[in-house]
């Protein structure tokens, strides 16, 4: 299982854009919560349909709407696409029962949710876009994360862009 971090703070760019759309291809199932699922859908779903962006972010939308997604969130009432699965149990059983599940990569996203997975020690490898931006207020990844022991990463890929941004892989040792 991998945790990666897609920006709701500034929109990428199209090179950006494509990396994203690469990732979410080489995975089979999205995790959310409530909060990262409602800033996705419905403005990716809305984007396949209409097809009215740029051909990075109708390749992107057209990738994350043909996905399995589960969110997390004990107030959604419903999904807003079929593809999408909610679930109101235990976070820790439910993903344990989703590794059991043969060949199934699992992509989780937002900040909650990894955040809660980072602390019980189910993620297995960590995918960041660093971006040259400097934001003053929100939510930061691993904020209040406390880890029985100290996590050791070993950096396996990094990519930089013509933005600034820099995508890194690790893999938890």
């Amino acid at each position: 299982m991998a945790a990666a971090t897609i920006p709701n703070s500034t929109p990428p760019d199209d090179e950006v854009l494509e990396h994203y759309t690469h990732l979410l291809r080489d995975f089979d199932l999205l995790v959310y919560g409530r909060k990262t699922y409602q800033l996705m859908v419905p403005y990716w779903p809305d984007i396949a349909k209409s097809q009215s962006e740029t051909k990075a972010d109708i390749e992107f939308a057209q990738t994350f709407v043909s996905k399995k997604k589960i969110v997390f969130s004990r107030s959604l009432a419903s999904a807003e696409d079929e593809n999408t699965r909610i679930v109101r149990t235990n976070l820790r059983d439910e993903i344990l029962k989703l590794k059991q599940e043969q060949g199934k990569n699992i992509l989780v996203g937002g900040v909650d949710v990894p955040s809660q997975l980072m602390e019980l020690g189910l993620i297995d490898e960590y995918r960041f876009v660093v971006m040259p931006t400097i934001v003053g207020e929100g939510r930061r990844l691993m904020e209040g994360v406390s880890l029985p022991e100290k996590l050791q990463l070993k950096l396996i890929e990094s990519k930089p862009f013509k933005s600034g941004c820099v995508a890194l892989r690790y893999l938890k040792q």
